[in-house]
């Protein structure tokens, strides 16, 4: 792991110097400038996120699956970008929207101007937009495992994740939300809700939060087949199994914009970033308001069930409890 991370760092002053001052296009990018030191700080950062997801698969059974082992629903979130050698495997509910029309400005499947922020999320979101990872031959996959290639992830707390799901899902007006009221949030009401009314039945539009912990809780209710949620609240590992494909940008919801840039940046990219304009989120103020409520007992259940993605990527529950689980 010391030699990867020289390595590493050599690379990038490799890669930094020539552009260490360079600046992107204005707009809603608010001129942001590629900065040297703070590359090589993010990609330190980086190093030793690498490092730990890399020790905690040596601890767990996936490690041992292939690349052979993965079908094509686990591959489903993994994009390719083949001419920037990027790969990048989109995780709901953690930039993943601005992160696709990022994309299509780099595969050209947006002419209408550079903002990413002008493409309607609908349409990056289209099936059959983009190349995924199940479409590459076998040594095309083999390829985009090699060292040339930026293999970029973004994650964010288990459980701040999962609020921000309920929130957009369940508890909003959105066309989205009324969808997932109409279905999911109608059968939480019916299969969990003791003398609903009527209303409540028809449109599953006042889910609590702690029924929707309830319904997760219960695998006959909330998961198809008893194996798999839906994507919105699927663990992140398994929707992009991070011992299999080692990723080497190990990007966080909190550290968003500049590891962003890193990836973009490694793919060699330029007069592109990720876009500054995007809507902050409440969500992690929020989490003791919801969380507290709730029996400590359903709170360690939950735990056990996103345990994966809470060691892999180095989160912890101060935030919610206020301490950890021993």
């Amino acid at each position: 792991m010391r030699e990867t991370l020289i390595f590493s760092l050599m690379l990038l002053y490799a890669f930094v110097q020539p552009l260490a001052a360079a600046a992107f296009e204005d707009g809603n990018n608010n001129n942001v400038k590629i900065n040297k030191h703070s590359l090589e700080l993010t990609q330190t950062i980086n190093i030793q996120r690498q490092e730990l997801m890399q020790r905690q698969c040596d601890l767990m059974e996936a490690n041992r699956q292939s690349i052979e082992d993965l079908t094509e629903l686990q591959m489903d979130h993994m994009i390719v970008d083949k001419e920037h050698k990027l790969l990048y495997c989109y995780v709901p509910k953690v930039a993943c929207t601005n992160w696709k029309r990022v994309l299509m400005l780099l595969t050209g499947k947006w002419q209408n101007g550079t903002d990413p922020l002008q493409i309607p999320g609908s349409l990056a979101h289209s099936v059959g937009m983009f190349t995924k990872f199940y479409d590459l031959s076998d040594e095309e996959r083999t390829q985009v495992l090699s060292e040339d290639y930026t293999r970029f992830i973004l994650v964010r707390h288990p459980f701040e994740r999962l609020l921000s799901a309920y929130r957009n899902k369940l508890e909003g007006g959105s066309p989205s939300a009324r969808y997932f009221q109409s279905r999911v949030g109608r059968q939480i009401v019916r299969e969990l809700r003791s003398g609903a009314s009527n209303e409540s039945l028809e449109q599953g539009n006042d889910v609590q939060f702690g029924e929707f912990v309830e319904y997760l809780l219960r695998p006959e209710l909330s998961r198809v087949n008893q194996t798999d949620y839906n994507e919105h609240w699927e663990v992140i590992a398994k929707l992009c199994n991070p011992c299999v494909m080692k990723y080497n940008v190990v990007g966080k919801y909190d550290t968003l914009l500049d590891d962003s840039a890193l990836a973009l940046y490694l793919s060699g990219t330029k007069n592109l970033t990720f876009p500054t304009g995007h809507k902050p989120s409440s969500t992690k103020a929020n989490l003791r308001n919801y969380f507290d409520p709730l029996p400590i007992g359903a709170i360690r259940r939950l735990y056990e069930i996103y345990e994966e993605d809470f060691r892999l990527f180095d989160y912890g529950m101060e935030d919610v409890l206020g301490f950890e689980f021993g």
